[in-house]
């Protein structure tokens, strides 16, 4: 069966690493997903997103990334994926992603598996581990070396 764990990954954390690599244990296949937002200006462009990504967990031989824009279910149809992966810090993370994937599943009978996150990860986001590393802070725990390489360098780009 093919899944999909989507987000914005801007950038990519050790949190949605965890769930990807268990996604790939559980699916024959999973697509890591970058939601493209046209009005909405990322740290990192959707291509480099991916690139990322792919630096992140490239030693798995059945993920890939793709991007795609609109609702994700209508992605989801015409890519032939008949499970969404989503990852969940907490309780409000829950009480948001559950309306979604009931109407997911109303929509298109595509459902959606949650995976709770490694407690080692559940305070972190990609918003936090931006404004902790713009302020000085040390963020390497919570991303791999080439995405703490490649913030880093786009931070002091300005």
């Amino acid at each position: 069966m093919k899944a999909v764990c989507p987000g914005s990954f801007d950038p990519v954390t050790l949190g949605h690493v965890d769930v990807v690599r268990r996604a790939a244990a559980m699916f024959d296949e999973v697509v890591v997903a970058v939601a493209v937002n046209p009005n909405k200006q990322g740290t990192f462009s959707v291509d480099e997103r991916r690139e990322l990504i792919a630096g992140a967990v490239g030693d798995l031989p059945n993920v890939s990334t793709a991007a795609f824009t609109g609702l994700l279910v209508d992605w989801c149809r015409e890519q032939g994926v008949g499970v969404i992966a989503k990852g969940l810090r907490s309780d409000t993370d829950y009480a948001y992603e559950l309306p979604m994937a009931q109407m997911n599943r109303h929509l298109t009978g595509v459902d959606t598996v949650f995976l709770t996150a490694d407690p080692a990860h559940t305070f972190v986001s990609s918003s936090l581990v931006k404004e902790v590393a713009r302020g000085g802070g040390d963020v390497s725990a919570f991303l791999t070396p080439g995405v703490l390489e490649a913030l880093t360098r786009r931070l002091a780009e300005g």
